[in-house]
């Protein structure tokens, strides 16, 4: 069952990584057949918080992102859990291969926690900011991919995971984010998405930190007079199919935001559904079909269009559209 969950509180505001790494840590000692691996990058993951109190259950493979998800498939096959870390350019294109056949063709219990994902890695520039990750992840048959939208639906998304028994794809980021799902009714299920807010005249589909600022967006066409719903869809794969389909039969105008290429990923995803099943206006709020570079992370988000105005200008050209 979708529910609908009011917003939490937005002047809040923490890194998914770091609700990761805390997770982890409390999953450690409740399960001893949890094992970590990293790529050298433990300080930045937030893995090193689990590497400290268990050093005999964390492996640092270096800079081998390949031989880590082997390495972590192997691990699983011997009945560990085993979650596998690092940046979201390395876990997801550099290891993709191993992805593929090693984890996901064989529904190994291997999860991939990446962190550092689009483009608020920020300073870092084009080469560290994966703007890819989620179309090429979410090809893979058998693979889950999970979006948490902030840090505490990445806490319920990292215990949940742990308790799922298969191959698991989780997109984390580096920076800060407001906090959206601070209240006593938010429920976290993978591959159901998450009604955060009623409207009539479209619906915007969000995941990541694009859920904070749909919201947003969602706020400054109210005082317009225009209703628009908002959609955590947290999980790409398996895709809540059945809430886009109603969304745009109730709404008729469908906007999706998200901090990837436009191309593939949540927006590819929707736009499918779309297609074969109920076909109304859409938009995609993303990435174009561009490189990034290096800066700020919010001027960034500025310059790349990934902003509650961006949003709120797709919602109008939809919803013009339906008359």
């Amino acid at each position: 069952m979708n529910e609908t969950m009011p917003a939490g509180r937005q002047d809040k505001k923490a890194a998914t990584r770091d609700a990761y790494g805390k997770t982890l840590l409390e999953l450690g000692r409740e399960n001893k057949d949890i094992v970590v691996l990293d790529a050298d990058l433990s300080a930045s993951t937030k893995t090193i918080l689990f590497a400290k109190e268990f050093p005999d259950r964390f492996f640092d493979m270096g800079v081998a992102e390949q031989d880590m998800i082997s390495t972590a498939a192997g691990l699983a096959a011997c009945g560990k859990i085993a979650f596998a870390s690092t940046f979201a350019v390395f876990g997801s294109g550099r290891a993709w291969e191993q992805v593929r056949i090693s984890v996901a063709y064989t529904r190994l219990n291997v999860k991939i926690v990446v962190t550092h994902a689009g483009i608020t890695t920020g300073e870092d520039g084009a080469s560290h900011q994966a703007n890819e990750d989620l179309a090429i992840m979410r090809v893979i048959p058998n693979l889950t991919v999970i979006v948490p939208s902030d840090a505490i639906e990445a806490e319920k998304a990292i215990r949940a995971i742990a308790a799922f028994h298969g191959p698991v794809y989780v997109r984390l980021s580096r920076l800060a984010t407001p906090i959206i799902n601070d209240n006593k009714d938010y429920n976290f299920q993978i591959g159901r998405g998450i009604i955060m807010r009623e409207g009539s005249d479209a619906t915007i589909v969000a995941c990541g930190l694009m859920v904070s600022m749909a919201l947003d967006a969602a706020e400054m066409l109210q005082k317009e007079g225009v209703s628009v719903r908002v959609v955590d869809l947290h999980t790409l794969k398996p895709f809540d199919k059945e809430l886009i389909i109603r969304c745009a039969r109730e709404t008729g105008a469908i906007v999706t935001a998200e901090e990837h290429s436009i191309i593939g990923g949540l927006g590819g995803a929707v736009a499918e559904v779309l297609m074969e099943n109920h076909p109304v206006p859409m938009a995609r709020v993303g990435i174009k079909d561009m490189f990034g570079e290096s800066g700020k992370p919010e001027e960034l988000l500025v310059k790349y269009g990934l902003t509650p105005e961006e949003i709120a200008h797709a919602a109008r050209s939809v919803i013009a559209r339906k008359k």
